[in-house]
């Protein structure tokens, strides 16, 4: 049957050697690469991490966390019965008045400083601005000199077995009916100029007989007055 084929077809249909062998080549290269996959994609044991409990933990691990939680607990209410911060309430001649909340032990430049500072020309040679403050006074800036409050001994600090709480007026207010100039000037929030008005009003009206009529003075607003109602009588 071959040998009637035509020779085209003959030469078509032989099986050479070199062809047996180059598909037997890349049969192997074929099994080889399927087998590698099936090798890598195998399902593999798999061991679970072991689970470490809080006790079993060294003693050099578990203190700092423990140092900082005392820590924290020292801040929030305080050592040995001693308050972490005061408060304080600075008024008169500085940028920003208010109440502050400052550390245990803050002294009063410390007050000035958190107030955003004094304003410019004002004189602060009464204040002692090393003297340590106490919870729940008030610092006056650029009033007559006051003397410290109540249970601070030498204005630098609580005297033993003293409350915290603030004490006498001191000197008391100003009287509106015989103050100065320059004594009206030393007030918070009045300079020389607002200090002759006050002067010349109680002169017009013979004198002041109460102090809401300091209302009434010219270049006084509500927020002034405010800050001189406790300062001043009539």
């Amino acid at each position: 049957m071959r040998e009637r084929l035509p020779l085209w077809l003959q030469d078509s249909c032989a099986v050479r050697p070199r062809a047996v062998a180059a598909v037997g080549v890349v049969l192997i290269c074929a099994v080889g690469f399927a087998g590698q996959q099936y090798w890598s994609a195998r399902p593999r044991a798999v061991t679970a991490p072991a689970v470490i409990t809080p006790g079993a933990l060294p003693a050099a691990a578990t203190a700092p966390a423990a140092a900082l939680a005392q820590g924290a607990a020292v801040g929030a209410g305080g050592g040995g019965g001693t308050a972490a911060r005061i408060v304080v309430d600075v008024t008169g001649k500085v940028r920003d008045p208010g109440v502050r909340r400052l550390p245990a032990g803050s002294r009063v430049e410390d007050a000035l400083a958190a107030a955003g500072g004094v304003r410019p020309g004002t004189d602060t040679t009464g204040l002692n601005l090393a003297r340590v403050l106490v919870d729940g006074e008030q610092v006056v800036v650029g009033a007559p000199a006051q003397p410290p409050p109540a249970g601070v001994v030498g204005g630098f600090g609580p005297a033993p077995g003293a409350g915290s709480g603030l004490g006498s007026s001191g000197a008391g207010p100003l009287s509106l009916g015989s103050a100065t100039v320059a004594q009206l000037d030393g007030l918070p929030g009045v300079g020389p100029v607002l200090a002759q008005h006050i002067v010349d009003f109680r002169t017009a009206r013979g004198g002041f007989r109460s102090v809401e009529e300091l209302r009434q003075v010219d270049g006084i607003g509500e927020r002034r007055f405010a800050d001189l109602r406790s300062l001043v009588r009539p």
